[in-house]
């Protein structure tokens, strides 16, 4: 098989993670493997594998004419038989289409405000998706979605799968002390809700001083990321929780930290939760998306109802105050993960549906 993976950019968040490590497990697995990046190169371009062909198009608009022509010359000239579209690149998949109509096409959603489908605009995706072979969706209630809502036939759920990183240069260096430290990967977005975590080290501030929380994720620079500085300078937190930004370097990131956590109101199978587990770190998560899934709550992390600031403090206490359970918390992610959700499994399903419903 010969597979193109679309994505928009290549910023450190889950759907673009998801896009490379497609792109680099299928390099060793098919005849070809590539990946077109259509707007913004990022901090992933240095993990794109040596065996993948890579493409930048520099697309300047929605309809940018020259971006599909070089798109469709790429295809053609490596004889893709499948382009794989990633979250919102679905639009260029489709005007490739148009263009080049043998091409066969897969939309990967990777929508994260699962809690929240009956909001979802659908009326593009009920227009450019009859042009699709087939559906990826990274959760069970987007495969549901997806099959009643844009009454789409051929919709597969396959979970995200995390991969250890090769050739990232590890220049994060953490603020804090060495062995207490509380890590959030998670893009400065609401429906992360940063402000739980907030609020928790606010009160753990007095009981667990030495304690520190290091925020990891895209900073948008919009309204919310400004409120999570401002409430951070209100509180006078400055020496308790750390601003990063966009990082690449996460085995590095967590090599460093104690304990992950997620916050999130909504989510579909957070590729943050999965590294935690590859790392062996201990979590404290909220049961949103695919994430009661993953974590029993009390044998392989703590699961807490979203929006509990006392529960997800309490929980989170419990791993502050027990090296033991943060070791035992930490193998038995680790092992689930593993067993559960490694890229040999997914790609292998990933492959068969390909070779028995798309091409």
């Amino acid at each position: 098989m010969r597979i193109l993976q679309i994505i928009d950019s290549l910023e450190a968040g889950g759907a673009e993670r998801m896009a490379v490590n497609y792109a680099n497990g299928l390099a060793n697995e098919v005849k070809f493997s590539g990946l077109v990046v259509s707007r913004k190169e990022g901090p992933l371009l240095s993990q794109i594998s040596s065996n993948v062909s890579y493409l930048f198009l520099n697309k300047k608009s929605v309809l940018d004419i020259q971006s599909v022509l070089k798109l469709r010359k790429f295809v053609i000239q490596n004889a893709v038989e499948v382009v794989h579209a990633h979250s919102t690149s679905f639009f260029i998949a489709f005007l490739l289409k148009l263009t080049y109509p043998t091409v066969k096409l897969i939309w990967h959603d990777h929508y994260g405000n699962s809690e929240f489908l009956s909001q979802r605009p659908s009326l593009s995706l009920k227009l450019f998706l009859p042009f699709f072979n087939g559906i990826i969706t990274v959760n069970h209630k987007l495969k549901i979605w997806a099959e009643n809502k844009l009454h789409f036939k051929n919709v597969i759920y396959l979970p995200n799968f995390p991969i250890i990183e090769t050739n990232v240069l590890g220049q994060t260096i953490l603020n804090g002390i060495k062995g207490k430290r509380i890590v959030s990967l998670a893009n400065y977005r609401e429906q992360k809700d940063h402000f739980l975590l907030l609020e928790v080290a606010k009160i753990n501030k007095l009981s667990y001083p030495e304690w520190t929380f290091h925020l990891v994720g895209k900073d948008f620079d919009d309204d919310y990321s400004k409120k999570i500085k401002s409430f951070i300078i209100e509180n006078q937190l400055e020496k308790d929780v750390f601003v990063y930004g966009s990082r690449n370097d996460i085995k590095n990131i967590l090599d460093q930290a104690e304990i992950g956590v997620l916050t999130s109101k909504s989510e579909g199978l957070p590729v943050a939760l999965l590294e935690y587990g590859l790392y062996e770190k201990p979590v404290v998560v909220t049961n949103v998306g695919e994430i009661p899934l993953v974590i029993q709550d009390g044998i392989n992390g703590f699961l807490v109802q979203s929006g509990k600031i006392e529960l997800f403090n309490n929980s989170l206490i419990k791993l502050i105050e027990s090296d033991s359970l943060r070791d035992n918390f930490g193998k038995a992610l680790q092992k689930t993960i593993k067993n559960n959700y490694s890229e040999k499994a997914v790609l292998n399903q990933y492959t068969n549906w390909l070779e028995n419903s798309i091409i």
